[in-house]
C-alpha cells in the first residue's frame, strides 16, 4: 500500500494546559489545603463593569453586532490602536497597518501562513510559547531553536549562524511567555536590525505589554520609515480588559502582508467576534487609569515573587526570570521537571506546567525548570505558594547537574 502521511496535528504535542488539567483527575484538597493553581496566564475574573454593559448594550440594540463583520476587524477599533500605537511607540501607525484577529494566537497563526511554505523554517527562542511551536509543527515549517540559557535572552549573534535559505522569521515574545523576562530595546532593535539585513520577518507577539515595569515605550521599532517592511507585531485584549473568551487580538503590520493575512482569517472564522471588539473599543477609550490599577497589582505581584524569594532560594531553587504573568524557576530536585509538575499536584497541592512544555525534547534546562503564571495568585497566594514550595522533600539534585 503506498505510504499516507499521518494527518498534520499528528506532527505536535497536546495542548500543555489541558494536559495539567488531567492530572487533577481523583485528586482530593484539602480544605486547609486548597489547590493553587499557576498553570495558566489568563485572567479569571469577569471584564469590568463598563466593558459588561458594553457588551450587553450592543448585544441588545446594535442590530450589526450579531453579524458578519468586517473580515480584517471593525474600522473604529483598527483606528483606535493605529492612534494609540503611534503615541505609544512616537512612529507611524495608520488602520491599513492593523487587523484585528480572533484573539492573539489567530494572528500568529495568519502571520506564519503569510510568511511561509512547507519546509521553511522560523527561529524561536527556548524556552517557546508552546502554542508558537504547536502551530509550526502543523504547518510543516521547522522550528530551530535558539536556546537563551540562564539569562533567558536571545543572543542575536547566535541567531545570526542559524539563519539558512529557508529562514523566513524569528519569533520574539516580550515581556516573555514563559520566561517572564523583558527584552532591553537595545536588543530588539539588534534583531529587527538583523531581520532586516537578512530579508526575514521579526515578529514581536506583545501580549503582555500592558504589564511592562517600564512607562517608556519597550523599543523603538515603529519610529523607522520602513518598520512594516520587516516587523509583525502582535497584542491580545485578552489580558489587559480580561476578554479572554470573547477571543480579540490584533496584528500590526504592512498593508500588503495585511492583504494576505484576510485570506487567512476569511477563511478561518471570517471575523472575529463583534462584541468583543465593541467591549475592546470602550476598554482603549475609557478605561486607561483602571488599566494603570491592573498593571500596578501585577507590578507588586511580581515584587512579592522577587521579595519572598530568599528562603527558597536557600532551599536550591533560582529564579531566573519574573515579569509580567510569570516567573520562572529552575527547581534543586533530582528528578525532571514533568515528573516533579506531576508530583506537586498531591504533595503541595499545586498545579503547574513544567519546563519540558516550553523546549524540545530532551532539553536538560527543560527537565530543571518549572514556571509559575500568577496572575491570579496575589501577594498572600505567592507567600502560600513559595511555603509549599520550600517545605518539599524529595532527593535534590547534585550540585553539579542542572538536569
Amino acid at each position: 500500500m503506498p505510504h499516507t502521511p499521518p494527518p498534520r496535528t499528528n506532527a505536535t504535542f497536546r495542548p500543555p494546559v489541558m494536559e495539567a488539567r488531567r492530572w487533577l483527575e481523583g485528586v482530593e484538597f484539602p480544605p486547609d489545603r486548597p489547590l493553587i493553581n499557576v498553570s495558566q496566564a489568563a485572567p479569571v475574573d469577569p471584564p469590568p463593569e463598563a466593558l459588561r454593559r458594553a457588551i450587553a448594550e450592543a448585544a441588545m440594540t446594535d442590530p450589526q453586532a450579531h453579524l458578519y463583520g468586517p473580515v480584517l476587524g471593525r474600522a473604529d477599533l483598527r483606528e483606535e490602536v493605529a492612534s494609540q500605537w503611534a503615541q505609544a511607540y512616537g512612529g507611524p501607525v495608520s488602520p491599513d497597518n492593523v487587523a484585528i484577529t480572533s484573539g492573539c494566537n489567530q494572528a500568529f497563526c495568519a502571520a506564519i501562513a503569510s510568511l511561509c511554505g512547507e519546509g521553511d523554517e522560523v527561529i524561536v527562542p527556548t524556552p517557546w510559547y508552546f502554542n508558537h511551536k504547536m502551530w509550526l509543527d502543523m504547518s510543516g515549517v521547522g522550528v530551530v531553536a535558539l536556546p537563551t540559557g540562564d539569562s533567558l535572552l536571545p543572543d542575536p549573534e547566535r541567531a545570526k549562524a542559524l539563519i539558512t535559505p529557508r529562514t523566513r522569521a524569528i519569533v520574539l515574545v516580550t515581556p516573555n511567555n514563559p520566561g517572564g523576562v523583558e527584552y532591553p530595546p537595545a536588543l530588539i532593535r539588534a534583531f529587527y536590525d538583523l531581520a532586516h539585513a537578512q530579508g526575514i520577518a521579526l515578529i514581536v507577539d506583545e501580549t503582555y505589554r500592558d504589564f511592562h515595569s517600564s512607562p517608556d515605550a519597550p523599543h523603538d521599532l515603529f519610529t523607522d520609515p520602513d518598520w512594516d517592511e520587516t516587523l509583525i507585531q502582535l497584542y491580545s485584549f485578552s489580558k489587559a480588559y480580561r476578554l479572554t473568551g470573547h477571543r480579540v487580538g490584533a496584528m500590526v503590520t504592512s498593508a500588503a502582508r495585511l492583504a494576505q493575512v484576510e485570506k487567512f482569517l476569511d477563511t478561518v472564522t471570517i471575523c472575529p467576534n463583534q462584541l468583543g471588539q465593541i467591549a475592546a473599543l470602550e476598554g482603549m477609550r475609557s478605561l486607561r487609569q483602571w488599566l494603570s490599577g491592573e498593571r500596578a497589582e501585577i507590578l507588586a505581584r511580581r515584587a512579592a515573587i522577587e521579595a519572598g524569594m530568599p528562603p527558597l532560594a536557600d532551599a536550591g531553587w533560582q529564579l531566573l526570570g519574573v515579569g509580567a504573568y510569570f516567573a520562572y524557576l529552575r527547581h534543586p530536585f533530582a528528578m525532571r521537571s514533568d515528573d516533579l509538575a506531576r508530583e506537586l499536584v498531591g504533595k503541595a497541592g499545586i498545579l503547574a506546567l513544567p519546563g519540558t512544555m516550553f523546549t524540545p525534547q530532551g532539553d536538560t534546562d527543560g527537565a530543571a525548570q518549572l514556571r509559575i503564571a500568577f496572575a491570579n495568585v496575589d501577594a498572600a497566594g505567592i507567600a502560600q505558594l513559595f511555603q509549599r514550595l520550600g517545605a518539599l522533600e524529595l532527593p535534590l539534585a547534585p550540585p553539579s547537574v542542572s538536569a
